[in-house]
């Protein structure tokens, strides 16, 4: 992979872009009726089923460059991502003309995944800036981003069984309710397509990471670039295109937890890249300008967060405030990448 012309990068580039793409798309579907089919409901399906299954190109992205020391190509990905994936959630409100999608989608479950995503952020940046302490060349911050992600799930399932808050119900408020033809399908076929699917993004994933090397080398671009301006949409494109395909089925619920949860576990990335990475503690082999994306992520998820309990019905553009405020950080965050020296 390493003697690829540039070319040949950028094509495997597009067709790994393709293949996670489309799987993405059809992943919605059969998550849905799983969500139904097992009783775990949109808000847990969408956190762990969507979104695990939906980031595995990007976990193998960032593993990948930290097993080849390129840890700045293995943080960017998975920082940009977590950032572009928020983005992406206004993509979901603009096509939710009813009403703002955060208005419509709002929930208890998507409230503590929220919660829980700030949390593992924190945890992220305190890693950045404690002492470069390793065992085993492992942070100590590691496992505790596990520990923190598993315990954050068993609460948000906790909370679905007897929930101590409730969103007030509008008319524009969206019930997350069983399709009773989703409960019929075979649940053997529906945990088979799921399978498939999923190995299909971890493929794609690690031959994308073998051509964004390439295309950052190359190119001149640098890792940091590439990785979360290149590496991170792409393997954020399922996320889209679910949550957009979640909308349009009517599953508000999944669509905002796909990328709420999906955000969540992307976290556990950097968890994975500093296991991988052999060269030390992975917090502190990255410059300052990606450490920013954990910033502008926490910034983003607040807005979010804000939203969904504030609750506006419809902006006077059609989305609502916490909508510009998330396209405004994620902007502010490109150039600030592009124009660091």
């Amino acid at each position: 992979m390493a003697d690829l012309s540039l070319g040949m990068a950028l094509l495997l580039f597009g067709g790994c872009a393709l293949v996670i793409a489309v799987a993405g798309t059809r992943l919605t579907g059969i998550v849905d009726a799983l969500a139904d089919r097992t009783g775990l409901g949109e808000a847990i399906a969408g956190a762990v089923l969507l979104g695990m299954a939906t980031s595995l190109s990007g976990l193998v992205v960032s593993v990948s460059a930290a097993l080849a020391d390129r840890p700045t190509l293995a943080m960017s990905n998975a920082l940009g991502g977590i950032a572009v994936q928020t983005l992406f959630l206004t993509v979901a409100d603009l096509i939710h003309r009813r009403a703002n999608l955060e208005h419509a989608a709002a929930s208890l479950g998507n409230l503590l995944q929220g919660g829980l995503l700030i949390c593992l952020l924190s945890l992220v940046l305190v890693g950045r800036f404690a002492p470069d302490w390793t065992l085993w060349q492992v942070h100590p911050v590691t496992p505790l981003l596990l520990i923190a992600y598993l315990f954050g799930l068993r609460l948000v399932d906790r909370s679905r069984d007897n929930p101590m808050w409730r969103p007030a119900q509008t008319r524009e408020t969206q019930p997350d309710i069983p399709d009773a033809q989703a409960e019929r399908r075979s649940a053997l076929r529906l945990w088979g397509g799921f399978a498939l699917l999923a190995t299909l993004l971890g493929v794609g994933g690690w031959l994308l990471e073998r051509s964004a090397s390439v295309i950052a080398e190359q190119t001149g671009l640098g890792q940091s670039v590439v990785g979360a301006l290149m590496t991170a949409v792409v393997t954020s494109l399922p996320e889209l295109v679910t949550s957009v395909a979640a909308v349009r089925r009517g599953a508000l619920t999944l669509a905002v937890a796909g990328i709420i949860g999906g955000n969540a576990f992307d976290t556990l990335f950097v968890a994975a890249a500093d296991i991988a990475y052999r060269g030390g503690s992975v917090y502190h082999a990255i410059p300052d300008r990606v450490s920013l994306w954990i910033a502008l992520s926490l910034l983003m998820t607040g807005i979010l967060l804000v939203g969904m309990l504030h609750r506006q019905r419809r902006g006077p553009a059609r989305i609502g405030f916490e909508s510009v405020g998330i396209i405004a950080c994620y902007l502010v965050g490109a150039l600030a990448l592009l124009l660091a020296p």
